[in-house]
């Protein structure tokens, strides 16, 4: 196996730290600015890696993508199959289609209770990126039809012409009697729901992400 150079031993202890802070990998966007190096330059030491064999390549389930991710492989362990319901927007409100596209597998001591409340949605959109929360990445998601301030839910929210309630992932926060939910993106504004004016429903609060699946 070729030597790693200093700055692939930075990144590989980066990805490794961040992976153990965040329960997932960086994306090559936080990876180039904590590096201070363009995507495509980050991408490049990516690859030099899995050539070196220090990240493994694999299909990700449900896509035709595939993720660099530390090596290890799957667990032969029991688990338990978290079903993907469809997707949610992080950015404006999305239709979120309650059909089934897949599932993922999840280790039971990694839920709440035995799993059975647990789903998980296709995030879309990039209104969530300061709480790691990134396009394409999969959240799970506790059903409950109650939040605290600060919980990160998804919403069922009415459309402001009062046609079909939409979905979106935001942080939950209240101003008095109306509902705020927050976009942890500074470049974009909150939706703040007045419940007298039109109607919004918690479907659950976000409990995990997944990337690379």
């Amino acid at each position: 196996m070729r030597e790693l150079t200093r700055r692939q031993q930075e990144i590989l202890r980066f990805i490794r730290d961040f992976s153990g802070e965040h329960g997932v990998p960086p994306t090559v966007r936080e990876i180039g600015g904590r590096f201070r190096v363009t995507p495509r330059a980050a991408f490049d030491h990516l690859r030099a890696l899995e050539r070196k064999g220090e990240l493994t390549r694999r299909l990700a389930a449900g896509r035709t993508s595939r993720a660099l991710t530390l090596p290890g492989g799957a667990l032969r362990r029991a688990h338990r199959a978290v079903p993907i319901l469809g997707r949610v927007a992080a950015g404006r409100p999305l239709l979120a289609e309650e059909h089934r596209e897949g599932e993922v597998p999840i280790a039971p001591d990694a839920l709440p209770g035995r799993g059975e409340d647990v789903f998980a949605l296709r995030v879309r959109g990039e209104s969530m990126i300061e709480a790691h929360i990134c396009d394409g990445d999969l959240v799970l998601v506790r059903r409950q039809d109650s939040a605290q301030p600060n919980d990160i839910v998804v919403a069922l929210v009415e459309s402001q012409t009062g046609g079909e309630s939409e979905a979106t992932v935001k942080r939950f926060l209240r101003d008095g009697p109306r509902i705020v939910l927050k976009p942890e993106n500074r470049a974009m504004q909150p939706i703040v729901v007045d419940p007298a004016e039109r109607r919004l429903h918690i479907l659950g609060k976000v409990i995990g992400l997944l990337r690379g699946f």
